[in-house]
This record gives C-alpha cells, sequence and structure tokens, in this order.
C-alpha cells in the first residue's frame, strides 16, 4: 500500500470550526478516508455509497472482507434511502437513544453496497453522539461507513494518538477531537427479526433496552470466537481488541480475583516473564507488581469502559510477556466491558 501524507487536523469538540469540517468532508465527498472521533471510539470512515472508498478502509485496517461496517448517519431521514422498511421498535428506539451508542440493523435497499454488509440482507446504522461527527457527515452530504480507526484485531482506539499510531500514512486525515467517553464501541441490536437480538454489547446497556422493548435476546456469538458463522455485526467473528502481550482474565469474588491472580503473577515472574496486572482502584495496592495499572472503580464501570483500550495499549508499550486482567461482574455495562475483555485474551479465563 502506497504511503500517504496524511493530515493531522485539530477540531474543537464542542464548537467544530467549520471550515476545517468542509475541508474533512471534501475528502469524503471525493471518496477519501478521514478518521474521526465519536462518542465511542475513533471512527475510520469513507462514502459508505462508494464501493471504491470502502475498500480504502479495508486496505487501511487490513480489515477481514468479511466484516461488515456501520454506517453513521447524521439524521433520520437519511434511513429512507439505505432501509427497506422501518419498525415500529426502531422509531421507539431511535427517539430514546439517538444520537448514542446504539447501532440497529435494518433489512437494506440496493443502495447499500455489498462490500459494507458483507453480502447479507440487513445493515448496521447508527446516529453518533458526538459534534464532530455529525457535522462531518451533514457537510458531506452522504452516509459514512465508519469502523473503529485501528488496525484491525487491536484495541479500538480513544484519542488521536491512537490513531496516528495505527493508521498514520495509510489515510488522508486524522481528526483530532480529544477523547472519546464511552471508551467501549456502541450497542448493535439487529431488529430485522422477531426478537430484538444483541449482536454485541456496548454503552445501551440490555436494562436500558428493556425500558423500551418487552423483550431482548442476546446472541450467541457474543460468548464465543467461531470462525465458522457469518457475522451481521463486527466483533462477531474474529479475534478483537488484542494487545501484543497474551492476555488472561480471572473471575471470582474480590479476594478469590486477588489471591488468584497474585499466585498466577509469581508463576509467570519465575517463568522468567515480565508480568502485567490490569487491576482496579479497589485492588491495585494488593500488588507488589511494578507493571500494575488501574484501569478504573469497580463501583463505577462506566471508568473501566472509558479506560480498558487504552490501558491496553499501554500495555503494549511497556512490552511485557503477559497481562493478568481481573474480571467485573457482567451486569449493566460489566457485559460489554467483559466482552472486549475476553475478546482480548482469546477467551482465556481463570
Amino acid at each position: 500500500m502506497q504511503e500517504k501524507n496524511t493530515k493531522i487536523q485539530r477540531i474543537s469538540p464542542s464548537h467544530p470550526e467549520l471550515n476545517k469540517i468542509k475541508e474533512a468532508a471534501e475528502i469524503i465527498k471525493g471518496g477519501g478516508t478521514v478518521a474521526f472521533p465519536t462518542e465511542t471510539v475513533y471512527g475510520l470512515g469513507a462514502n459508505a455509497l462508494d464501493e471504491t472508498a470502502i475498500e480504502k478502509i479495508f486496505l487501511a485496517k487490513g480489515r477481514p472482507q468479511d466484516n461488515p461496517l456501520i454506517v453513521h448517519i447524521s439524521s433520520i431521514a437519511q434511513l429512507d434511502d439505505l432501509v427497506e422498511n422501518i419498525p415500529e421498535k426502531a422509531y421507539l428506539l431511535m427517539e430514546r437513544f439517538w444520537p448514542g451508542p446504539l447501532t440497529l440493523i435494518f433489512n437494506r435497499t440496493n443502495k447499500i453496497p455489498d462490500r459494507i454488509t458483507g453480502g447479507l440482507s440487513t445493515v448496521a446504522i447508527r446516529m453518533p453522539n458526538n459534534n464532530i461527527a455529525l457535522e462531518l457527515i451533514k457537510h458531506s452530504g452522504l452516509p459514512i461507513a465508519a469502523p473503529s480507526a485501528n488496525t484491525s484485531g487491536k484495541p479500538s482506539p480513544t484519542n488521536s494518538s491512537h490513531v496516528i499510531h495505527d493508521l498514520s500514512g495509510k489515510i488522508d486525515m486524522i481528526i483530532d477531537g480529544g477523547s472519546t467517553g464511552v471508551g467501549l464501541e456502541s450497542t448493535v441490536l439487529d431488529i430485522s427479526g422477531d426478537i430484538p437480538t444483541i449482536l454485541r454489547p456496548g454503552g445501551v446497556t440490555v436494562e436500558d433496552l428493556l425500558t423500551v422493548l418487552p423483550e431482548v435476546e442476546y446472541d450467541r456469538a457474543i460468548e464465543v470466537i467461531d470462525k465458522n458463522i457469518i457475522p451481521k455485526s463486527p466483533g462477531q467473528k474474529y479475534k478483537h481488541y488484542s494487545p501484543n502481550a497474551k492476555m488472561i482474565i480471572v473471575k471470582g469474588s474480590l479476594e478469590e480475583i486477588i489471591q488468584k491472580t497474585t499466585q498466577l503473577a509469581k508463576e509467570y515472574e519465575s517463568k522468567g516473564m515480565d508480568v502485567g496486572i490490569m487491576a482496579t482502584k479497589q485492588t491495585y495496592y494488593k500488588y507488589k507488581n511494578e507493571n500494575t495499572l488501574i484501569v478504573g472503580d469497580r463501583d463505577f464501570l462506566e471508568t473501566i469502559a472509558a479506560n480498558l483500550f487504552n490501558v491496553l495499549r499501554e500495555f503494549d508499550e511497556t512490552n511485557v510477556d503477559i497481562i493478568i486482567a481481573e474480571g467485573v461482574e457482567e451486569k449493566g455495562i460489566g457485559k460489554a466491558i467483559m466482552n472486549r475483555m475476553k475478546k482480548a485474551a482469546g477467551g482465556v479465563i481463570y
């Protein structure tokens, strides 16, 4: 792939400068690629209606060809050209959660290229809750396809430095719009069938969804890495979010987690390995390991969600051989946190 002269453009997250937004929008309209912040993670955007532009996303990321992309819009009116029909439950969900970290799976029209959907009859669409993202979509006048702006399989980017590290020289522009808020990718909810089904947990929890819908299911692919499934959502088929080091997760009561983590750390250190420990505010002081990082506060799981990918990238910089990560309770956003941790660890859990 020929190296590009990637422009780094600082844009105010609260008051995006119109001239800078228009410059980025012209790149999108011209078939180029722009990385931009959302409220979840940074996305790598291109014109969702242009097959050639979409291919540039796959090439820049090294993304598997059958991994679907999410289409980002700035107004509900844009759905008219993109989806076959909008069920009543979709309007309820959009009214409650858009803009926000909820992606909905609709039956698609033929205006959506097969490269977006992996050849499926459905398309994933969301409206991001970020001023820069919304202005970019609005001024481009196009729906924007945007997976996370990272090398495929690596931890998702939550600030522009992560994007620069992974994609500088591979894309046309990187917008520096500060750190993202949620820190985990959006919840993906399939509403194309009879029962709404969560394909990927995220910032909108099942508890949130049940305030609007009478019934919600989890897809079985959430708990497994199965190369035989046909993915309807990003994050279903492949190992994702992975640091350079091998990662294992320890679950149980807090005391059990501390005891097992300490034991494992000693075992690996006795083999001459550099060990990193992903701890929480409540447990950090229990470990004597110099490569122990605090990922967040167990009493406020949103802090762990916001910091998870950043800590995984910090471990990459320390060059540890193995990461022992404390698990959290799989309730609320804890479900999404553990989903990302399990994918990063390849499902290795004690």
